[in-house]
């Protein structure tokens, strides 16, 4: 029976307005709660026989606080305050509730597994533990005392009989939300094993993957790796700089301001930018023209050769063509310098030209002009009307030496060079290299003329001059091909096929797919190279191209001139390596959609090792053909230009038809 302010009716027989009733109240909570341990066999766990039971005890329990406040503290009844103005705030976004949800769940998980806490709560969890309440144990009166026991100590009972727990207002609001929460767990079936509540440990459904010491991505390791001994500048930079204001980097990429990156010290960014950050007194250290025998931080180092290439590989391209003398020029040579079947383009490229065309300058312009921006000419030579040229990524040339050639005439008379060898050399970090283009004796039965010419360019080429040898113990004075890590050789030897024109035709008939492995039997320079009598150590890569010599010009018909000549692989691209599987080719075939000249260009692609070196050795700094760049880059932006407007004229362009 309630009375009609809402408290049971038995309340007032438990709350009196004395402290002699406040201390009979706790002698009884403290013999109730003995009493129900004995009973419950020392388990430590409250057991309601059900739910309902439960829920009416913590609303007896509630309501009993303000009464029990204004009877043993005299509190004066506290004025209510108008409701504040609302604040206008913006809206928060999905991303900032989620994040405030997981903060208060964390808050929460943390105060409730503090190994250091030592609030009431616990202590009244814990007494809640020890304290289970039966139905029926009791007398309606008792059952509140049984509930305000949960909230005092043993300790604290026997110390004062007036219950000292109660002598602030702000331990009853505490012990009040405590008993609410402990009523809310067991009323969800949740009892605590221990002394102090914890909450269950979450574990993934899986086992993580393992993760990498860096986790950067493949391409920022690449570009932003760093030398070792600035491996200390990101907490320089923070000490000395602090955080860096947006103007130094771009907002739309680190947000307000720049933060460091902690996923790698193999992959740092700069404070300031994007490159590779360099103290100032490694600025005062390091002289990159007189050379430095440093390990680390040297310009041609092994940490600069990582930061470029990673697995140490640059990509080449090597062409050769005979141009026959003619003054013009291709349309377009994208075909020929820029095939489709590589995704990417090469770090450098070498071409090589025999015969070539009068205006060699102009040659060198289109070969810029079609390369673009990206590459500069490192280096061109000529020996009569042998040509070659030497194109490389722009931010490679520091990372070259200075460039050597040499020429050698295989004609009797000298002064008429059309026949013979030239040679360009240089080192490019710590590998060196050569490339030799020479244009042999021609005619189908002058093999060993064409031995000759071999033989008296690896003799003659003074090859190199001042640049150091890289391993002078393995090299000799009578072959320069041996003088130098990496020896690309290509060019027109000259070597036919022997069997007549009817046999070639009727093989290349019947294999429409390019299946030329039967006319290589017949190869004279296959079958000298497998005897050892030229090209010794050196290697080709498998032809499956028709061969480039002797076309009609401007067809795709081999030789229909009274002389028959027989169609043979003259135009050749060989390869030779002082270590094992240092060069490894990739593509190697003709350009037949160039059409200017009787032999078709030939090219061959080779992925080839790079070896740190060091910064004792005359190099190029950056040395390359500025005028032609310009010349190069001009011409491309015109035609790019005239291109654009030729389509915008045919298609403002009409037609008018007449019935």
């Amino acid at each position: 029976m309630s009375t009609p302010n809402g408290f049971p009716q038995h309340s007032g027989a438990c709350v009196t307005q004395s402290t002699e009733g406040g201390a009979v109240q706790d002698l009884h909570a403290k013999k109730a709660g003995k009493a129900a341990k004995k009973d419950a066999g020392g388990n430590g766990a409250l057991t309601f026989e059900d739910a309902a039971s439960a829920g009416t005890a913590l609303n007896e329990t509630l309501k009993l606080l303000p009464g029990e406040l204004k009877a043993n503290m005299k509190m004066k009844p506290l004025a209510p305050r108008p409701p504040q103005k609302p604040r206008l705030e913006r809206a928060a976004s999905l991303d900032e509730k989620s994040w405030r949800r997981w903060r208060r769940f964390r808050t929460s998980q943390e105060s409730l597994t503090d190994p250091n806490e030592t609030s009431s709560s616990n202590g009244s969890l814990q007494e809640a533990s020890l304290s289970p309440l039966t139905r029926g144990r009791a007398s309606p009166c008792h059952r509140c005392c049984h509930q305000n026991s949960l909230h005092s100590s043993p300790d604290a009972s026997e110390a004062s009989a007036v219950g000292k727990s109660r002598g602030s207002t702000s331990d009853l609001g505490k012990r009040a939300s405590e008993l609410s929460s402990a009523f809310g767990g067991l009323l969800r079936g949740k009892a605590f094993a221990g002394s102090k509540p914890r909450l269950s440990q979450v574990m993934p459904a899986r086992p993580l993957p393992p993760l990498e010491l860096s986790v950067a991505s493949h391409s920022l390791r690449t570009a932003n790796r760093i030398d070792s001994d600035c491996l200390d500048y990101r907490q320089y930079s923070q000490h000395k700089f602090g955080r860096v204001s947006s103007s130094l980097s771009d907002t739309r990429l680190h947000g307000n301001g720049m933060v460091y990156d902690n996923c790698s010290t193999s992959s740092m960014k700069s404070t300031f930018s994007l490159l590779t950050p360099i103290r100032s007194k490694d600025v005062r250290s390091r002289s990159y023209l007189e050379g430095s025998l440093l390990a680390s931080g040297a310009l041609l180092g092994a940490e600069e050769l990582s930061r470029y290439f990673p697995d140490r590989n640059i990509g080449i391209f090597v062409a050769t063509w005979n141009m026959q003398g003619q003054k013009e020029l291709p349309l377009n040579l994208d075909d020929f310098l820029l095939p489709a079947d590589p995704d990417y383009a090469q770090d450098m490229y070498v071409i090589g030209v025999q015969e070539g065309c009068p205006d060699r300058r102009e040659w060198e312009i289109r070969l810029q002009e079609t390369l673009g921006p990206h590459y500069v000419m490192l280096y061109s030579a000529a020996h009569g009307v042998l040509y070659m040229s030497v194109f490389i990524r722009r931010d490679l040339i520091w990372f070259c030496s200075e460039v050597e050639y040499a020429t050698v005439t295989t004609r009797i008379v000298s002064q008429i060079k059309t026949k013979g060898a030239l040679g360009i050399s240089f080192t490019f970090f710590g590998t060196s290299f050569l490339f030799i283009t020479s244009h042999f004796t021609s005619g189908d039965s002058k093999v060993n003329e064409r031995k000759l010419d071999y033989n008296k360019t690896i003799q003659s080429l003074t090859l190199p001059k001042n640049v150091p040898d890289t391993n002078p113990y393995r090299s000799s004075s009578s072959d320069v091909t041996t003088r130098f890590d990496e020896v690309f050789w290509f060019g027109d030897f000259n070597f036919r096929l022997n069997t007549d024109r009817e046999t070639v035709d009727s093989i290349l008939n019947q294999n429409p797919e390019t299946d030329v492995s039967r006319l290589l039997a017949y190869d004279q320079l296959t079958s000298e190279m497998s005897r050892g009598s030229i090209f010794k150590g050196f290697q080709e890569a498998d032809i499956r191209f028709r061969p480039s010599y002797k076309f009609d010009i401007g067809k795709d018909s081999y030789d229909t001139t009274s002389k028959q000549r027989t169609p043979s692989y003259t135009d050749r691209v060989v390869f030779r390596s002082r270590y094992r599987d240092d060069i490894h080719a990739v593509k190697y075939s003709s350009c037949p959609v160039i059409k200017t000249s009787d032999h078709r260009p030939v090219f061959a692609l080779f992925r080839v090792k790079v070896r740190p070196g060091r910064d004792n050795i005359p190099l190029a700094a950056g040395q390359f053909d500025r005028e032609l760049y310009l010349i190069g880059i001009k011409r491309r932006i015109t035609r790019e230009l005239q291109k654009r407007k030729e389509q915008k004229d045919q298609k403002s362009s009409s037609i008018c038809s007449i019935s």
